[in-house]
């Protein structure tokens, strides 16, 4: 079995003066004996307190995984230089490029595609002690204060302002409310799925 630990809940903060502070979750699953960080996020302090506050260094990081392309998710992959990135069909090392499917290899973890916020979103599901985890990427997200209730209704019908297929995105939600005992969303604090 693996383990599911959020590192930095996401986050997204409108000022008054019109500017954006947006972050995502940040999630570090242990699978076998790889560390496996999903969505490394923009802000590096926050990374960086959040490994040194459990005891790892950059180093300990084997491989990035990347749900969607959008930058506040991406940022800090800068940190970690010679990993191997990930996204939902293709493995990037260097300039070499390959092709993956169903699991990230040599693990148990499962990659789903999720398109509606991004065609090439991809979340990932891990099965740990407790249950199913769905590390969801921006299939769900709110701003800083605006939780939704967790009933599916809600959450089915969540807006999402940035989403490029509504259509895509409802079914990449029930998809993962289906299949998750918990869902961590790209902004926003974890929360069982009720299934």
């Amino acid at each position: 079995m693996d383990t599911v630990l959020v590192l930095v809940q996401g986050y997204v903060r409108k000022t008054s003066a019109g500017e954006m502070f947006a972050s995502p979750s940040t999630v570090l699953v242990k699978s076998r004996d790889k560390f496996i960080l999903v969505d490394p996020g923009a802000n590096q302090s926050f990374l960086l307190k959040a490994l040194a506050d459990h005891g790892l260094s950059l180093e300990k990081i084997n491989m990035v995984f990347l749900t969607h392309y959008h930058p506040d998710h991406f940022l800090n992959i800068r940190l970690f230089p010679g990993r191997d990135v990930y996204d939902g069909t293709t493995i990037y090392r260097d300039d070499r490029e390959t092709a993956y499917s169903q699991k990230i290899p040599s693990t148990d973890i499962q990659v789903i595609a999720t398109p509606g916020h991004t065609p090439e979103h991809a979340s990932l599901l891990i099965d740990a002690p407790d249950g199913k985890y769905a590390v969801s990427g921006d299939v769900f997200w709110w701003e800083d204060g605006q939780e939704p209730s967790t009933d599916w209704n809600t959450l089915l019908g969540l807006p999402d302002p940035l989403a490029q297929d509504m259509e895509a995105l409802r079914t990449s939600r029930r998809k993962l409310l289906e299949m998750a005992d918990y869902i961590i969303p790209g902004h926003g604090s974890i929360f069982k799925t009720g299934r």
